[in-house]
C-alpha cells in the first residue's frame, strides 16, 4: 500500500475515533444525574481509548496539517478526560 494511502487511512480512522469518543460525550452528559450515567461513562471512556490510540498512530505519519489536526484532537480530548474528572 502506498505511503500517502496509508496517511490518509490513519488519519481518517483517527477522525472517526475521535468523533466518536464526542458523540459518546454528548450521550455521558444528557444522562448526568440518570441511572446510565455509569454506563455512558463506562463507554466514553473506551471511545476516549481508543481515539488516543488512533490519534496516537496517526501522529506516526500524519503530514504537516494532519498532525496539526491530530494535535487538537489530543487537546480536545484531554479537556474532556479534565471535565469529567472535576466531575466525579
Amino acid at each position: 500500500m502506498p505511503y500517502h494511502k496509508d496517511k490518509q487511512q490513519a488519519f481518517q480512522a483517527a477522525q472517526q475515533g475521535f468523533k466518536q469518543a464526542i458523540d459518546a460525550n454528548q450521550e455521558r452528559m444528557t444522562s448526568i444525574g440518570k441511572s446510565e450515567y455509569g454506563k455512558e461513562l463506562a463507554h466514553l471512556t473506551q471511545e476516549m481509548n481508543e481515539a488516543f490510540v488512533q490519534i496516537d498512530k496517526a501522529l506516526e505519519v500524519a503530514s504537516e496539517h494532519q498532525y496539526d489536526q491530530l494535535k487538537q484532537y489530543q487537546h480536545d480530548l484531554q479537556s474532556i478526560m479534565n471535565d469529567v474528572q472535576k466531575t466525579q
